[in-house]
């Protein structure tokens, strides 16, 4: 299942992405949105996860919890 993951903090790396899903489940994907003129976090990306069950659990936990500032969203893509 394919999941957009929105208003992240724009100094956050793939990295710190893929690591707040991975105790959800096993991640096929992960990938930030970057600026093609800056290379800068366009402030949202996408995770895919293999299983649908964990995915849910991962967009249940997630949704709304702040990561420095920001208040993430995390719904099916």
């Amino acid at each position: 299942m394919k999941l957009i993951v929105l208003n992240l903090p724009r100094d956050l790396s793939e990295d710190e992405l893929t690591n707040l899903f991975e105790d959800f489940g096993q991640i096929k994907s992960s990938n930030l949105v970057l600026d093609t003129e800056t290379g800068k976090s366009k402030g949202f990306g996408f995770v895919e996860m293999t299983e649908q069950n964990d995915a849910e659990a991962a967009i249940k936990e997630l949704h709304g919890r702040k990561i420095n500032k920001n208040k993430i969203r995390v719904k099916p893509a």
